[in-house]
């Protein structure tokens, strides 16, 4: 098993680049990486002659500073996991390496990113599609792999590559869920054992509600708090609080 290389900076991740032969698949993340990331690198290195992992914790994304300070670092474990998976190299850079402008510069989407997490979480979005765009600019990748749970984000990234003409495929990844219909996500390590038991419910209800109304005074009932459970095309969308931790799920319907 070949480690990946290690590049912290846009001049070393250059010269790399400048000597990959073939395809170059990307999955970019902020770390604490699970079975879903998993899954994604899997996938791209299925599909691709390289596969560049990014791990990043972007600030800019965050409404919420408390939120960033307790963003799960696992650097270790998650470079463990891309030497399994077979990745080729990690792109590890840091806020400067990021933001030279200080955050100058912001990619806004006006229609889509209004609602539902954008809604709740004032400039979230900016701060995704800024970094994203600056990541695919910087990687030059064939093709970038984003899972369905984040489907919002995954659709404002779909729709932003289109509209800036970016020669690239963005590739979808099935939403990975824990045996008790959990969405795997990294902010489900700050539950307790019962609170991931409970949350589970999350899944359930989407899945077997009649309509959003009813799936969300189940959560609220069962002592959720439920940011929004809306219904938009063919599609259920839900973020809940439980014990201060933000999960969002979604599924069709």
């Amino acid at each position: 098993m070949n480690k990946p290389l290690v590049l912290k900076s846009i001049a070393e991740y250059d010269s790399f680049r400048k000597n990959v032969k073939g395809t170059v698949g990307f999955v970019p993340t902020m770390g604490a990486l699970h079975a879903g990331h998993a899954s994604l690198l899997k996938q791209s290195v299925h599909e691709n002659d390289s596969t560049v992992l990014s791990i990043f914790v972007n600030p800019t994304q965050f409404n919420d500073p408390q939120d960033l300070e307790k963003y799960p670092r696992t650097f270790e474990a998650d470079f463990a996991l891309a030497a399994e998976c077979g990745v080729a190299a990690v792109f590890y850079p840091d806020y400067k390496e990021m933001y030279p402008d200080n955050y100058r510069y912001v990619m806004t989407e006006n229609s889509f990113s209004k609602i539902l997490c954008g809604a709740a979480r004032p400039g979230h979005f900016d701060g995704v599609l800024s970094v994203v765009m600056k990541l695919l600019n910087i990687v030059k990748p064939q093709k970038a792999y984003f899972g369905e749970k984040d489907f919002q984000q995954l659709r404002l990234i779909e729709d932003m590559t289109k509209a800036f003409f970016m020669p690239l495929e963005i590739r979808r990844g099935p939403t990975l869920r824990e045996s008790s219909g959990l969405a795997m996500s990294s902010r489900n390590t700050r539950l307790s054992k019962e609170g991931r038991g409970k949350a589970a419910l999350i899944y359930k209800t989407i899945t077997t509600a009649k309509s959003a109304v009813e799936a969300q005074n189940i959560l609220n009932e069962a002592g959720f708090k439920v940011d929004y459970l809306e219904e938009i095309d063919g599609r259920r969308f839900v973020a809940a609080f439980l014990e201060g931790v933000r999960l969002i799920d979604n599924v069709t319907i």
